[in-house]
């Protein structure tokens, strides 16, 4: 357990809101387009996928942010 504050759980909270950001740019970007024309139900798949897609490294990322450490 940590005893004193470290800078990195401030700077890894705004590097997760930037890096958020820029995925959802990207996906705004060239995946919306690409199904603008699909129907609603065959979007959806596609963007559960997209919305849980980013999760997958962040466990790593928060082990990080709390220990220091990648593993």
């Amino acid at each position: 357990m940590r005893t004193e504050p470290t800078l990195r759980i401030p700077l890894g909270i705004l590097a997760l809101l930037g890096a958020l950001l820029i995925y959802g740019i990207l996906i705004a970007r060239y995946v919306a387009p690409l199904m603008a024309t699909w129907p609603a139900l065959a979007q959806l798949p596609v963007y559960v996928i997209l919305g849980v897609v980013w999760l997958l490294p962040l466990k790593r990322f928060l082990i990080w942010m709390e220990t220091g450490r990648w593993g």
